[in-house]
């Protein structure tokens, strides 16, 4: 799913995260990255509904890390109020990176250096009313050959 994609709403934004979590595998690791409202937690909702999470899913600023169950094991991290790569380290970050479940993580950008060379970044931009443009990275190549053109940035 690598591109530049366009959502005009809080669903949208949803939608391309569900079909994303749909095709992820075990061990993936999806990398948001966006200014603070951009709408990475609604696009993680989405992809943890896609690998069948049916609890709600918040992001866990205070507690680091939530766990989600769903066909695999979901690991979403919050790295906004981490200082230091090491503060990271200490809470166990590296064996979510390399487990068999899938992390998730927003603010990731704090971590670069800890992430796999398989993470799947998600650049999310705009704020406010304003459409989001979402930025998939996906090494792993799980491109979805049935996207529709009006969804992709020109």
């Amino acid at each position: 799913m690598s591109g530049t994609f366009i959502s005009r709403s809080p669903e949208e934004t949803q939608a391309r995260g569900e079909r994303l979590g749909a095709r992820l595998p075990p061990g993936s690791v999806v990398a948001c990255i966006g200014e603070l409202g951009a709408g990475k937690t609604c696009f993680l909702q989405g992809l943890c509904r896609g690998l069948g999470v049916e609890s709600g899913v918040t992001s866990p600023t205070f507690v680091l890390v939530n766990q989600y169950r769903g066909r695999l094991p979901v690991y979403h991290l919050d790295a906004y109020r981490t200082e230091t790569l090491t503060e990271l380290i200490d809470i166990g970050v590296e064996e979510l990176l390399h487990g068999h479940g899938v992390t998730v993580i927003e603010w990731a950008d704090k971590l670069l250096p800890l992430l796999p060379p398989h993470t799947i970044t998600v650049a999310i931009t705009g704020l406010g009313d304003e459409p989001r443009r979402i930025a998939v990275d996906d090494p792993s190549g799980l491109a979805d050959p049935a996207e529709p053109e009006s969804a992709r940035e020109p």
